[in-house]
């Protein structure tokens, strides 16, 4: 497979940073400040993995020169002609995996996220199925080997959530959930439906990349409104006695962020901080995809909230991800957190597109 000069240009840069970044790392410097470590850690693992398939690439070509040299011996012609076909396969698939692999990352695609899902249209029974939801993603999370923690919830009467939020860390967690924003239907017999009649509700859910406190939104003290107020709900003596929870307002947005789950003020008002610097960057991240939708439109990439995305059909025992057309009839399974049916489809649709808009933009005009 021939490779353009800017291409093998561009591959031989990440090559020679590769070996800097694993400088760094050895350093005492690096040691010593752990983000900084971390940040050189995963530059490290993505540099690797790119350069692993350039080495592969690079000598599948030397292979390849080196087959042809042979072919001008006549008793080495059908040797030679074997080992020049297994080098051009291995020139295709390495191209191929090079090609991908350079496709330009989403710099929010290692970061871990802030999970939101409300109640929506159905009542108690949109409330019961935010509560399957938060179980299907927190089995989920489980698989993957990600770390959660519940950062508020606001419970339903008869079960389930009008509102929860979780936060989950771990490894490339943005990449993997950034495909699950949007309206999610169910359509099933409700427990309390004496008549055994369908029911269709809804409930929204977004994913959010979690927010640096120190960089990424620079918020000033006098644009917040920070109340306090007593806990309502379970928790025994405690609730309504002390005023812990906390309710922040960003006023030039608008945007709040409230946590009452833990005894301590001093955490509840962290955690609604977290929140809050979230839903603010998310704010400026959509409304910087907004603009760039105006030009190009991603299909899976929009986390688009009012969109329906998906549903999920029980009489049927199927779920249905309306983005890609895709119906899987595994719904048991996906409700259990196996959602490697789902995602992967999306993200190779969403690896296409990125693909066909690099090709769209090397064969425009200049």
């Amino acid at each position: 497979m021939a490779m353009n000069p800017s291409m093998l240009d561009k591959l031989s840069r990440l090559e020679e940073r590769l070996a800097e970044v694993s400088a760094l790392l050895s350093t005492e410097e690096a040691t010593r400040d752990i983000t900084e470590y971390r940040r050189l850690n995963r530059e490290h693992a993505e540099l690797a993995d790119v350069v692993e398939h350039f080495v592969a690439w690079r000598q599948a070509r030397r292979d390849l020169e080196t087959a042809e040299q042979l072919r001008a011996d006549p008793e080495m012609r059908d040797f030679a002609d074997d080992e020049a076909a297994a080098a051009n396969q291995r020139l295709a698939e390495e191209g191929a995996m090079l090609e991908q692999l350079l496709v330009p990352r989403d710099p929010d695609d290692g970061r871990d996220v802030i999970l939101e899902i409300r109640a929506g249209t159905g009542g108690d029974e949109s409330a019961l199925f935010a509560g399957d939801l938060l179980r299907m993603y927190l089995r989920y999370a489980e698989r993957q080997h990600w770390q959660t923690e519940l950062l508020s919830e606001s419970a339903a009467e008869l079960g389930g959530y009008k509102e929860v939020i979780v936060r989950i860390a771990g490894n490339s967690v943005f990449a993997r959930m950034k495909f699950e924003s949007g309206g999610h239907r169910v359509q099933r017999v409700p427990a309390t439906e004496a008549q055994g009649r369908i029911h269709t509700s809804a409930c929204t859910v977004a994913v959010m990349p979690e927010a640096d406190d120190i960089s990424d939104v620079v918020i000033s003290p006098d644009e917040l409104r920070i109340d306090v107020f007593r806990a309502s709900g379970a928790g025994g003596q405690h609730v309504n006695k002390t005023e812990s929870a906390v309710r922040i307002t960003h006023l030039p947005t608008g945007i709040v962020a409230e946590c009452q789950d833990d005894r301590s003020q001093h955490r509840n008002k962290d955690k609604a901080m977290k929140v809050l610097a979230t839903r603010i960057r998310d704010l400026q991240v959509r409304a910087a995809q907004a603009r760039e939708a105006a030009t190009r439109k991603s299909l899976v990439g929009s986390g688009d909230r009012s969109e329906r995305i998906r549903t999920y059909n029980f009489p049927q025992g199927r779920v249905t991800d309306h983005r890609i057309n895709l119906t899987l009839y595994k719904l048991q399974a996906v409700m259990d957190g196996d959602l490697d049916d789902l995602l992967g489809p999306l993200m190779t649709e969403h690896q296409a597109e990125k693909l066909a808009a690099l090709a769209e933009e090397a064969t425009a005009p200049q």
